[in-house]
């Protein structure tokens, strides 16, 4: 790509970083689940929302993660839900994601009680995360919080290039509930999560390790339980 191009997209993705900084600001100072069919109770489900511009589903980081997690995770079913959201440069939608995020995760605790829920995004898609883990209240459009009682059903958090980040404010802060649970993983020099200015770095988790990184941190995090001597 040559330098001048590189150099607007990432003058860009600083400037829709900011606004997306200032809507996460007001949603995180601050409804009911809608009806959803019934998941498919699996040991481990993973709810992922995917970044800017991406196609509906997981999208590139989201579908890697998973793929790194399966053989680390041998014996254990695992279950995908992509977050359903327009994934625009409108960032007032971050909402809409939370949403539907949130309303997932209340889905499967109420379902599958036992399943272990792994939250997951990236850029954008790790700015809903942000909402629906530090957002104990409905606000700004955001109207599904998550309930206290289904806030230990959350095994782990993984986001890669959270734009909350850029301030020095990652989700192991944000969040007093999910923060010791959380991989909040930003590649070096990514303009998104960082004061760095390399836009390609926002755009290579996968190659960069972290997306690795971030498996084995669920994978500790979802280990089926030892049963202690005498138990029944």
């Amino acid at each position: 790509m040559p330098t001048g191009i590189t150099t607007r997209r990432a003058r860009r993705t600083i400037a829709a970083a900011a606004s997306l900084l200032a809507v996460l600001t007001t949603l995180s100072g601050l409804g009911a689940p809608s009806a959803s069919a019934a998941p498919k109770c699996n040991d481990i489900e993973i709810v992922f929302a995917r970044g800017t511009d991406e196609a509906p589903g997981l999208g590139v980081v989201g579908k890697a993660l998973v793929d790194a997690l399966r053989p680390m995770v041998k014996g254990q079913s695992i279950g995908t839900y992509a977050v359903k959201y327009p994934a625009s440069w409108d960032f007032l939608q971050v909402a809409a994601g939370a949403n539907d995020a949130s309303r997932r995760v209340q889905t499967i605790a109420a379902t599958c009680p036992d399943s272990k829920i792994v939250l997951g995004g990236y850029s954008q898609g790790a700015a809903i995360m942000d909402v629906v883990t530090t957002s104990p209240i409905a606000a700004l459009g955001y109207t599904a919080p998550l309930p206290a009682a289904v806030v230990p059903h959350v095994a782990a958090v993984a986001v890669f290039g959270n734009p909350s980040a850029r301030l020095g404010q990652p989700l192991t802060i944000l969040s007093p509930d999910f923060g010791a649970r959380t991989a909040d993983l930003c590649n070096t020099n990514d303009p998104v999560c960082s004061l760095g200015k390399d836009f390609d770095a926002h755009v290579r988790y996968p190659q960069s390790g972290l997306v690795n990184l971030a498996a084995q941190w669920i994978a500790r995090h979802v280990q089926p339980r030892t049963p202690l001597r005498g138990d029944s």
